[in-house]
């Protein structure tokens, strides 16, 4: 039998492999005339913008491997399925901070500097960012959640050429990763009655909501005796009611959001703990989504003030609309408002808790 180790390989040259040479011609700046570069702060604008298409290309590379995990019929939530979906949501965070940290390059080009080709740019815009884009749709931002719709999608000035505009469109029908963690979410089964029976912490009779099961009715009972009288009671136990039994929220479904809720409260559970990463980590890539956009819209002030961008948008206005707007998962970020102090969780049936642990045998 041959050893996988001893076969001959070709040699391999770092410059040849990673394709250096055609890496570094790919800089064309328009202002370069006669080998001489007019604005000098126009390399530093596109390596940056090429090192983040670079980023973008390898954050759709981790979010598709995590979404063929999680389209799964069934994942396995203790092993190396999930393990390896939360190491690769984590390298995604990971990434945008990178990005984040970017701007501050970008930002040492000062106004003067960049209005020296801003002008060259006339129709192009970072908004024209086709990868972006996909990562958006691809966590599950939808058409009808964007703030200004009409801008985002269009072939006009500043728009997207025909190609991009039709491989996005393309894209935005493909599954999300919003959707698959929903009904995963949707699948988790300590809520079958075969775990919660002769469960003695119930509340009496009168905190009882019709078609709840006995835990959410003591924990609806918990939570309102948690709220200090700053808080709108009333309020906030109509969203709990609606959130988890009724409407949902935002693009998640009440069941969905019943089983992250419970993930956060019993995080310490064995079995709870990768679950909590996940959800834990799509939260934290909406924040620094959320960071990149804001970078964006303090850098455009910057630069350009209340000035029009190049691709013809309101530039600051539009920007800030995205801000505030464009989120993938607040609402599951939301559901931290519905929590209660460690101590006062109830505790869990013995069924429960032995299969939230780690089963081993002796041999």
């Amino acid at each position: 039998m041959e050893c996988p180790f001893n076969h001959e390989q070709p040699l391999q040259y770092y410059g040849d492999y990673l394709a250096i040479d055609q890496l570094l011609a790919l800089q064309k700046p328009l202002s370069l005339q006669e080998g001489k570069l007019l604005a000098h702060d126009e390399m530093l604008f596109i390596v940056i913008h090429q090192a983040y298409e670079l980023w973008f290309k390898q954050i759709l590379h981790e979010i598709t491997a995590c979404g063929e995990v999680l389209s799964k019929p069934a994942a396995d939530d203790d092993g190396p399925d999930m393990n390896v979906v939360v190491h690769r949501l984590k390298r995604v965070v990971e990434i945008w901070k990178l990005l984040n940290h970017q701007v501050d390059v970008l930002e040492t080009m000062t106004p003067l500097d960049f209005l020296e080709f801003r002008e060259l740019l006339h129709g192009a815009s970072g908004f024209q960012s086709r990868q972006f884009r996909e990562i958006e749709a691809s966590l599950g931002l939808r058409m009808e959640n964007r703030f200004r719709p009409d801008y985002y999608k269009h072939t006009e000035l500043g728009g997207f050429n025909e190609k991009d505009f039709a491989e996005i469109t393309e894209f935005e029908q493909k599954p999300t990763i919003l959707g698959m963690v929903e009904n995963w979410l949707e699948r988790m089964p300590f809520f079958e009655e075969e775990f919660w029976r002769d469960w003695e912490d119930s509340p009496n009779e009168g905190a009882v909501q019709p078609g709840r099961s006995p835990f959410w009715n003591r924990y609806r009972l918990l939570y309102e005796q948690s709220l200090s009288e700053r808080d709108d009671k009333p309020d906030l136990l109509g969203k709990f009611d609606d959130i988890f039994f009724k409407t949902g929220w935002g693009a998640f479904r009440s069941t969905a959001l019943r089983a992250a809720l419970f993930i956060m409260l019993y995080r310490d559970e064995p079995m709870f703990r990768l679950p909590f990463a996940l959800l834990n980590s799509l939260i934290e890539i909406d924040e620094q989504l959320a960071t990149f956009r804001y970078r964006h819209l303090q850098m455009v002030r910057r630069m350009i003030g209340t000035r029009v961008g190049t691709g013809g948008s309101s530039g600051e206005q539009y920007l800030q609309g995205a801000v505030n707007r464009n989120y993938i998962y607040k609402e599951l970020a939301g559901v931290i408002t519905f929590l209660i102090e460690r101590r006062h969780l109830p505790a869990l049936p013995p069924r429960l808790r032995q299969a939230l642990r780690f089963s081993f045998t002796n041999r």
